[in-house]
C-alpha cells in the first residue's frame, strides 16, 4: 500500500453510479496513489439498501458511527437497518427528490455521501474525490456537503455546466446557506427556479467548526464549456476533466473543437 499524496492526481477513476464506483474501488485507486472516486448518484438509497440487506461486514453502521450528528443517525437505522435482511421483500424506498425535498431527505442524501467518502479514505492518507451529475440537481447540494463533512478531497462534476458548484463549495465550507439555479422548462419570462440547502436548518447539532473545501474538477466535452466556466467562475475551478468522444458514450456528439 502507498502513502502518496499529490496536490493534483495523475489517474482519475471515472465515477459511475450508481454504487459501480463503490467506496472499495475508489479506496484501492487510492491506496495505490491516484484519485478514487465514489459515485454521488442515489447515495442515499445505496445506503438504505446495503442497510435492509443486513449491513453484511458491518461497513455502513461503522462510517454511521463517525458521522456528527448521531440523533439523526439512530433514525437512519430504525427506518432501514434489517440485522437478517430483507427475507425476500421489496426495499423500502426513499424519499424521491422534488423542488422542495423534506428534512429527512436531505439529511439522508447528505449521511449517504458521507458513508461512501468515509469508507473510501478510511486507513490510509490518499486523495478520494466524490462524483455528481449537474442534470441531477435536487440531491446535489445535500450530497456535497455530506461529502465534505467526510473530508473529501475533489467534487467532479459533468453532465451539465456547474458554473455555481465552486462558489457552492466556497459557502458549504463555512456551513453557509447555498443554492443553484434549476433548469427548467417554461416561457422565456418565467421566474428562476432554484434548489436550496442550508446545513444550520438541516443539522442543527453540528458544532459548525470550518470544513476543508476540497478542489473542484468540470467535466467538460467541448471548448465552448470550458471557455464559459473560466469565463464566469463563481469560485475557484481548479481543471478539467476531458471528455472525447470515445468516452463511453456518455457525452454529446462531437461538436466544434
Amino acid at each position: 500500500m502507498f502513502n502518496v499524496r499529490m496536490e493534483m492526481p495523475v489517474i482519475i477513476q471515472g465515477g459511475m453510479g450508481a454504487a459501480i464506483s463503490s467506496w472499495r474501488l475508489a479506496r484501492a485507486v487510492s491506496t495505490l496513489g491516484q484519485l478514487g472516486v465514489v459515485s454521488g448518484t442515489a447515495v442515499n438509497s445505496v445506503m438504505a439498501r446495503r442497510l435492509q440487506d443486513g449491513d453484511v461486514g458491518g461497513n455502513v453502521r461503522r462510517a454511521l458511527a463517525h458521522f456528527p450528528d448521531q440523533e439523526i443517525v439512530r433514525g437512519v437505522l430504525r427506518s432501514y437497518f434489517l440485522p437478517q435482511g430483507r427475507k425476500g421483500r421489496s426495499y423500502k424506498l426513499c424519499s424521491m427528490p422534488s423542488a422542495r425535498p423534506t428534512l429527512a431527505f436531505q439529511q439522508q442524501v447528505a449521511i449517504g455521501a458521507f458513508v461512501e467518502v468515509f469508507l473510501a479514505k478510511e486507513g490510509h492518507e490518499g486523495l478520494i474525490g466524490i462524483n455528481f451529475l449537474e442534470k441531477i440537481q435536487f440531491p446535489n447540494l445535500a450530497g456535497i456537503y455530506g461529502a465534505m463533512l467526510a473530508g473529501v478531497d475533489f467534487v467532479l462534476m459533468g453532465a451539465g455546466i456547474p458554473r455555481e458548484i465552486p462558489g457552492v463549495l466556497d459557502r458549504l465550507a463555512l456551513h453557509a446557506a447555498v443554492s443553484i439555479k434549476v433548469n427548467a422548462s417554461g416561457p422565456s419570462d418565467a421566474p428562476e427556479h432554484r434548489a436550496h440547502f442550508d446545513p444550520r436548518v438541516v443539522f442543527p447539532r453540528l458544532e459548525l467548526e470550518p470544513l476543508k473545501r476540497p478542489k473542484f474538477l468540470a467535466i467538460i466535452a467541448s471548448s465552448t464549456l470550458a471557455a464559459h466556466l473560466m469565463r464566469n467562475p463563481t469560485g475557484k475551478l481548479d481543471g478539467f476533466v476531458v471528455e472525447l468522444p470515445s468516452a463511453g458514450g456518455h457525452n454529446a456528439p462531437p461538436r466544434g473543437a
